[in-house]
């Protein structure tokens, strides 16, 4: 008698937001996503240009920068394992006045903005799943406009090292001084001094390019207020 073979289950999606995603949505989206390697400081999409595809981080993540017309730029939220980049298609447009490029290395999903219409047009759920992380993706911006305006900077950090950690596997996130002070929109001597705040109290380890979590706990108690409503958010309306 020849052997049973076992059936096949589909291996769960690592990025949360296809995970989350209905069997019937995420046989829609999978025939028309390709693995992709995410190099450090890829250019994902680029200020008022067409946006050709979305990606959907599996590891490391991504930077969605706004700039002013001077050149300074400011991070206004994360993309990693919990979401999407391309949030211009989901909301019926082609482009954003913002940047976004990968800050951290790892590997993703890539689908074509032509094949992402598509399957938004042939699955009302479909849409309205990933319009649940455009509000998400909103919140976290607010959070972070509201974190720039009223929190201290070693605050401000603290949060930024939670979101980076949530988003990546390990202790260990590989941080500069001076992305650090682009995404926090300060002198690279003022992230230097809130980096050594947390050093002291022994929350970090700050290595040349990386820094080292310790006491998670700890780090959260630094952050106050200022980080857990966009992750409370997302665990509310995807998680």
């Amino acid at each position: 008698m020849p052997a049973i073979m076992p059936a096949i289950t589909p291996a769960v999606p690592r990025n949360l937001l296809l995970a989350s995603l209905s069997a019937a949505d995420l046989d829609l989206l999978q025939p028309n996503l390709g693995p992709v390697t995410l190099a450090l400081r890829q250019v994902l999409e680029k200020p008022d240009k067409r946006v050709d595809a979305a990606y959907f981080p599996d590891e490391g993540f991504a930077s969605v920068v706004a700039a002013q017309p001077r050149g300074a730029q400011v991070e206004v939220g994360l993309v990693g394992r919990e979401g999407m980049t391309g949030l211009a298609i989901v909301l019926g447009n082609d482009s954003s006045p913002h940047s976004t490029y990968v800050q951290a290395a790892g590997r993703g999903q890539r689908i074509s903005a032509i094949e992402l219409r598509r399957a938004l047009q042939d699955s009302a759920s479909l849409h309205g799943s990933l319009l649940k992380y455009v509000q998400v993706f909103m919140v976290q911006a607010a959070h972070t406009a509201i974190a720039n305006a009223r929190a201290k900077l070693d605050e401000r950090l603290a949060r930024w090292i939670l979101m980076a950690h949530d988003r990546l596997d390990g202790p260990s996130l590989p941080l500069t001084h001076e992305f650090l002070s682009l995404m926090l929109g300060v002198r690279r001597a003022g992230v230097t001094e809130a980096l050594h705040v947390l050093v002291r109290q022994k929350l970090i380890l700050s290595a040349r390019g990386a820094i080292v979590v310790l006491d998670r706990k700890g780090v959260e108690r630094r952050a106050g207020d200022a980080y857990g409503v966009p992750e409370k958010e997302f665990r509310r309306l995807l998680g």
